[in-house]
């Protein structure tokens, strides 16, 4: 079986049919057995005993009640499973739910299906906190669909808004042996990546792949072939990870996108010292297994 990325595919089932069913996700938030993940500022509620495990509490009315935003995430082995947001509680008031902690830290500590649980969470959270008025008429929006879509309560606009993903292609661009990394002025220093870019309007995904390279690197590329794809919640991605093929190595790097950009060997790779003069990406992105399939010959 094909690996995962990190935070993919969490075997939730998402339950589509269901969400319409006002009648049967009222006994959802009612039943003891559901369990809720709670996501304050973006962060996630977490059990810290051990390695991280998401924090799931019982249904409570009052929390209900307060929440900013409520959404059903799905069924796990049959239990039903919501996100709340309580974004707007002061910090010193949290400690009687319990720890929150930012995913990009706990994350690669979890379960894959853990992991991936708790981006969802957190990607339904900032979006419905997002989108709390319309984006037509400025009115205010009201969430229905037990969370999956918000409308307008405008009644001569009424326009419905669903859940957004922002895609963004990743890819790795080699040559030979060679493979092209850049760095960003405002990430970890020795982080290096391979390069990365929003899709716009009206652009294939290749197309953009293309384009991307060409404006931070000066680089025509051609072989432009799919690898994986990964949900990246921080706030709102998905990545969309390619591989593609250098026509020469010759480089013109925009320094206003990177800070640096050079080829990088093999070897070089495989002998990173991982540390603050070189690193490769955090281990649970998509940037880090293109890397790491192209150093396996995958």
């Amino acid at each position: 079986m094909k690996k995962l990325n990190t935070y993919a595919s969490g075997g939730i089932d998402r339950a589509a049919k269901l969400r319409e069913n006002s009648g049967w996700v009222a006994e959802r938030l009612a039943d003891p057995a559901t369990r809720i993940s709670p996501v304050w500022q973006a962060r996630n509620l977490v059990d810290l005993a051990g390695d991280p495990t998401p924090h799931l509490l019982a249904p409570d009315p009052a929390l209900l009640a307060e929440a900013r935003a409520v959404a059903l995430l799905g069924l796990v082995d049959g239990v039903a499973h919501f996100a709340v947001d309580l974004s707007h509680r002061d910090e010193e008031t949290l400690a009687e739910i319990g720890v929150f902690e930012d995913l990009r830290a706990t994350g690669p500590l979890m379960s894959h299906d853990d992991g991936a649980l708790m981006a969802y969470a957190r990607g339904m959270m900032h979006w419905h906190l997002a989108h709390l008025h319309c984006g037509r008429c400025g009115a205010p929006t009201e969430s229905r669909q037990a969370g999956h879509v918000r409308f307008c309560t405008n009644a001569t606009c009424a326009a419905p808004v669903f859940p957004r993903t922002d895609p963004a292609v990743i890819m790795l661009i080699h040559h030979g042996d060679h493979t092209l990394l850049g760095r960003q002025a405002v990430w970890a220093p020795g982080m290096h990546s391979v390069l990365a870019g929003f899709v716009e309007p009206g652009e294939s995904l290749e197309d953009a792949v293309a384009r991307e390279v060409m404006e931070e690197a000066g680089v025509e590329i051609d072989d432009i072939e799919y690898h994986s794809s990964q949900p990246w919640p921080f706030p709102s991605s998905i990545m969309l990870g390619f591989s593609g093929r250098a026509k020469s190595m010759e480089l013109n790097i925009d320094t206003d996108e990177l800070e640096s950009g050079r080829w990088f060997h093999r070897d070089e790779l495989l002998n990173s010292p991982e540390d603050e003069t070189f690193h490769l990406p955090r281990r649970d992105s998509i940037s880090y297994r293109l890397i790491r399939d192209w150093l396996d010959g995958d």
